[in-house]
């Protein structure tokens, strides 16, 4: 793999600046971001009033755990414009969430909000190691979802020339891939794993391609997962992270350079770490659930908004900003089975340790007989794995499960193509038990 650390000089100043520098940048545009939200958004107003705290409380940068979180529910509460703290006619762009589990949450970014978003997302790629002039295949979707569209914002801001294929339709994904010979590649991981699918089918070789980094977000993945698809691809994988409700992909990013947790772009958002079941702000190096503030938005700032996402900080160290480690799972994603939590990132990483396995896998949750269980779906990685070697794989992983974390999962494997692919996130979970 090429060396594609960006020169020092290529950086913008804060991303080295002092702690002190950033502390003191973070602290300003702090008390900005309260008195925004609580002169321009009726709930911050009365949910501030209600805890017994005002933007003047605000003195020093601890001080924000005096201030209420924000959830997932009060966005949909006041869905779709009541979170807006501008006149809807400065609102230049409105993403939102498909809304599959419940009311879409609305997210809205005037033109000031969409030049920093490209400008961070800009910075992310050149962290990725992308510079102008360069060309990125960009396979998120576009349209209501941030990913695609907010890739592109960043692209054109660094001045890439963007391939706009979105998701899907993967045998063209290989063919442009192969024809217009892009540098980079913004994508899922699943996606990813689809796509060098197709490379085998059309019996190419990804190693061969003109790809040298993956930009890959927007789902938890594993290291080993990181090293399968260096290794597929003899490129490098680097892991992007963000949400709409804080602004899209560009949140933080992984430095091409180091690959040792997210770079937070700390003098736009700022990041805690809570206790999932306290609430209780933790000591920097714990794991918990994160927390953002934003520092900048003009049109729908966020307060102690909760993620769900768990990870832990870091000390910075290829930028002076601090890191977040990869996201492990989510809260919300965890699996509570007979008693012990299991996430499917710990399945994974036991899945890939095993050559016979392809890295496709699908957990089923059933409850017959009033008892939980787990039955995992997974493939071969080849055609010329046999149907008693598949059998083999499927004792090792349930038995590795059993030894790692502590559970008694049925393994099926299937021959090549078992597991549903999916052209965006990954669906892992099926949760077949009964409602009630």
């Amino acid at each position: 793999m090429k060396d594609l650390t960006p020169p020092r000089s290529s950086l913008d100043s804060i991303e080295i600046a002092s702690r002190d520098e950033i502390s003191a940048l973070q602290l300003e545009r702090l008390k900005w971001s309260l008195r925004h939200a609580y002169e321009n958004v009726a709930f911050y107003r009365s949910s501030f009033d209600a805890a017994g705290v005002h933007p003047e409380d605000l003195h020093t940068l601890s001080d924000l755990a005096k201030f209420p979180f924000t959830v997932k529910t009060d966005l949909r509460d006041n869905y779709p414009f009541g979170m807006f703290a501008v006149p809807r006619d400065q609102v230049k762009r409105i993403h939102a969430s498909s809304g599959t589990t419940g009311q879409p949450t609305v997210v809205g970014y005037t033109q000031t909000d969409l030049d920093n978003w490209g400008q961070l997302v800009a910075r992310s790629l050149r962290a990725a190691g992308m510079t102008q002039g360069d060309m990125l295949h960009n396979a998120y979707g576009y349209g209501l979802f941030t990913g695609g569209l907010g890739i592109h914002l960043g692209a054109d801001a660094l001045g890439l020339s963007t391939i706009p294929i979105s998701g899907g339709m993967t045998q063209r994904q290989v063919r442009l891939i192969e024809d217009f010979k892009p540098k980079g590649i913004t994508v899922t991981p699943s996606y990813a794993l689809s796509i060098l699918d197709e490379f085998a089918i059309q019996g190419l070789d990804p190693r061969d391609c003109s790809l040298e980094v993956g930009i890959f977000g927007a789902e938890p993945w594993t290291n080993a997962m990181r090293h399968q698809i260096e290794q597929s691809f003899n490129m490098h994988a680097v892991d992007i992270y963000g949400l709409s409700e804080i602004m899209g992909p560009g949140v933080s990013m992984e430095c091409v350079e180091s690959k040792d947790g997210l770079h937070i772009w700390e003098d736009h958002f700022y990041p805690e770490i809570i206790n999932p079941q306290t609430g209780e702000v933790v000591a920097e190096g714990e794991q918990g659930e994160l927390v953002f503030t934003s520092l900048t938005k003009e049109a729908f700032p966020i307060i102690r908004y909760r993620t769900r996402d768990l990870t832990r900080l870091l000390a910075g160290t290829a930028r002076t900003m601090r890191r977040m480690e990869k996201v492990t799972g989510r809260s919300d994603d965890m699996i509570i089975l007979r008693g012990v939590n299991v996430f499917p990132t710990q399945i994974e990483e036991q899945l890939m340790k095993i050559p016979a396995l392809a890295p496709h896998f699908q957990i089923e949750l059933s409850r017959p007989d009033r008892m939980d269980q787990m039955r995992i779906v997974t493939e071969a990685a080849d055609p010329s794995v046999s149907e008693e070697d598949r059998a083999n794989a499927a004792k090792q992983l349930s038995a590795a499960i059993k030894q790692t974390i502590g559970i008694s999962a049925k393994v099926d494997t299937g021959a090549v193509g078992a597991v549903p692919r999916s052209e965006g996130k990954a669906v892992r979970i099926l949760d077949k038990r009964p409602k009630t």
